[in-house]
This record gives C-alpha cells, structure tokens and sequence, in this order.
C-alpha cells in the first residue's frame, strides 16, 4: 500500500442557491424535488480544472486499486493483465441526483 498525489482534471460543483426551494412538482430519477430546509445545488460549471488529489493504492499480483478518499472513497481504477476491468475515469464531474 502507498500514497501519493494524483491530478486529475475536475468539474467544479457552483455554489448553492441560498433561497429554498419550495418546488414539489419537479421530478428527476424518481425524486419529489423537495429540498427544503437545504440549499439547492443545481449547477456545475462547464469548465474543467486540474484538481489534486490523494490517492491510496492497493496492489497484489492480479490487481491494482486506486481509491481518492476525497471524493467518498470511491475505487477510482482497478487494473488487471494490462486492462481495466472497471470504468477508468478520466476526469472527476459531479451528477445532479439525489434530489
């Protein structure tokens, strides 16, 4: 196991909307749109940044994993027999779900 930091380019999240948001009627992926008391993060920019970021690698003789607890903890690329078996993302862009 070993540390070090990556770069990857990076969609920002902007920043929330302060007035709640009352709508009930909007719905996305089986959500009912009500947010309130929360504040409503609906935007990302469209311009990407190099970000850094810590990444813990795992590794064996049949795998090798990156995970970026930064951003949950999520395994970022998994590689094995010179291939990823998994989805190797190439830049980090927050989704709009969860509402």
């Amino acid at each position: 196991m070993w540390q070090e930091t990556i770069v990857i380019p990076t969609y920002r999240v902007l920043p929330a909307d302060l007035n709640p948001m009352f709508l009930e009627k909007r719905v996305y992926q089986g959500s009912s749109g009500k947010v309130y008391p929360n504040p409503f993060t609906d935007r990302i920019s469209d311009e990407r940044r190099d970000k850094e970021y810590r990444a813990v690698f795992l590794e064996n003789e049949y795998i090798q994993v990156m995970v970026l607890p930064e951003i949950g903890g999520r395994i970022h690329r998994g590689k094995t027999n010179q291939y990823d078996f998994s989805y190797h993302q190439h830049v980090i862009k927050p989704a709009l779900v969860g509402l």
